[in-house]
């Protein structure tokens, strides 16, 4: 296989043995390597000099290793929990998590959706503004290399430029930025649109999730300097099965692989597994304070493609160009949810058969948030311990504000020669499991404070997207990035 251009082929780690650590202590246990850990790790290195530990259940899979095999853990998912209900919750169970299989879409959050209660009457508000988290947005965007739109100031206040510039836009995203100054913009991607030293800039082939130029940011070509740091050692392919506490400090890890058990001591442990299981973790453990495991969720998303006359699409430089806030807030969110809706550049319904017409199509996503449930939740089995899921469904709420979004899709698209509007499918899932051990004001049911250390285990840290309270319909990785690199500025400045 040819490698992409001055990209490294395999990062060195800091490997240790199940056997190797066992019994042994550190300063700091990370449990999980994925956007929470890693981005959170990456900040404490800078301010503690002590021993730090990685324990990741699966294995690392250099890049061409999964271009190669067309796949990104050697672990199937629903091999790691047992799912009471037929919608997939998608995860990635391996060094760098998420960073793997991510389409690197990274708009931020609303600040709007931090407080939906407060505005709206819905959900749970968050215990930190979007303006807390502001300038940690910018230093992930800059650790990512985010290509932006300059633009998205208008909707999403910012202090620092994109790092990159945005991709091209299509033909379509000309005509809509002109007409929506205010809501349409650019997609802000970690695909980057200018080659960088280990990046090469994006091919706009749609296989993100398996980038064959290794476009996009992964923990292999972002944070190699991280798991061989000189500090940090890095067991691989070891499940953490539980949590050992004396008192209302945690002492110990539980460790399990290839059938045998091993014991890890720290002074810090920071939980960042994934918001299946974190919890799972917790529960084992029998730690079990306010609602955790509860409240699981994720985007509602519909698939639809509009026929255009006369007007060709698929020039732009990236998987998805656009990216349009008209549907996202307003006072209506008392009654119905925001959606965003994402312009596309590629065909997933195929393309047109009428002679010169191909690319006549436009995709659209919409993608809308939805209320976490409390009766959405992980479960353990009682005699094996594996994580259950329990899915109560989406509410209504979600499925109005996608109805009301369809249904005025006309609205939003009379700047272009619309054909016709045609919902194709019901999306699955947004492969964005959220929630969990959520974040917010010890005694009104959330599991962690503002800070992100547990409520009962104040040297416990629980990062990445199990903390979230609600369910933006942005999507959340970068808010996961932003957030840990806040915690871990908090806790060590």
């Amino acid at each position: 296989m040819r490698s992409a251009p001055g990209i490294k082929q395999k990062m060195d780690i800091n490997r240790k043995t199940p056997a190797d650590i066992d019994k042994q202590h550190y300063d700091m246990v990370v449990i999980g390597s994925g956007f929470g850990s890693s981005f959170f790790l990456s900040e404490a290195l800078k301010h503690t000099k002590g021993r730090v530990l990685i324990v990741e259940w699966g294995d690392y899979h250099p890049w061409a290793w999964q271009i190669e095999n067309q796949r990104n853990t050697a672990i199937p998912t629903a091999q790691t929990y047992a799912n009471r209900h037929d919608k997939p919750w998608n995860t990635t169970i391996a060094l760098g998590g998420g960073m793997n299989c991510w389409f690197s879409q990274t708009p931020r959050m609303h600040p709007s959706d931090f407080a939906t209660q407060s505005r709206y009457g819905i959900g749970h508000d968050w215990p930190i503004s979007y303006d807390d988290l502001e300038p940690f947005y910018c230093q992930a965007e800059d650790i990512m290399s985010i290509a932006g739109d300059a633009d998205m100031h208008r909707a999403l206040p910012r202090s620092k430029p994109f790092p990159q510039p945005p991709h091209k836009g299509s033909s379509i995203d000309v005509i809509m930025k002109q007409a929506m100054p205010d809501h349409h913009f650019i997609m802000p991607t970690g695909r980057a649109r200018v080659a960088t030293g280990n990046r090469s800039a994006c091919c706009a082939n749609a296989t993100c999730n398996l980038c064959p130029v290794n476009a996009k940011f992964s923990a292999e070509n972002g944070f190699s300097d991280l798991y061989s740091h000189p500090q940090v050692d890095v067991c691989l392919k070891t499940e953490v099965r539980s949590l050992e506490s004396s008192g209302d400090v945690i002492r110990s890890a539980r460790l399990t692989s290839d059938g045998k058990e091993f014991m890890v001591h720290g002074d810090l442990f920071v939980l960042g597994a994934n918001a299946i299981q974190s919890p799972a973790i917790l529960l084992r453990s029998g730690i079990e304070h306010g609602d955790t495991g509860r409240g699981l969720h994720e985007q509602v998303g519909l698939d639809v493609e509009v026929y255009l006359d006369g007007l060709g699409n698929f020039d732009g430089s990236t998987i998805t160009t656009g990216l349009n806030y008209y549907f996202y807030d307003g006072d209506f969110r008392r009654d119905r949810s925001a959606c965003l809706v994402y312009f596309e550049n590629r065909w997933p319904h195929g393309l047109r058969l009428e002679p010169g017409r191909w690319n006549q199509t436009l995709p659209l996503m919409l993608v809308s948030e939805d209320v976490p449930n409390r009766e959405s939740r992980i479960t353990v089995d009682p005699s094996s311990g594996q994580a259950q899921i329990d899915y109560a469904g989406e509410s209504e709420y979600a499925e109005r504000g996608i109805q009301h979004a369809f249904d005025n899709l006309g609205e939003l698209l009379a700047p272009l020669p619309v054909e016709s509007i045609e919902a194709r499918r019901k999306r699955l899932t947004e492969s964005h499991v959220q929630g969990t051990l959520r974040m917010g004001q010890d005694g009104d049911g959330s599991v962690v404070d503002s800070a992100m250390i547990h409520h009962t285990r104040r040297n416990l840290v629980v990062v990445g997207t199990s903390t979230y309270p609600s369910c933006s319909p942005a999507n959340p990785s970068l808010t996961a990035a932003a957030l840990s690199l806040r915690a871990a500025n908090l806790l060590f400045s």
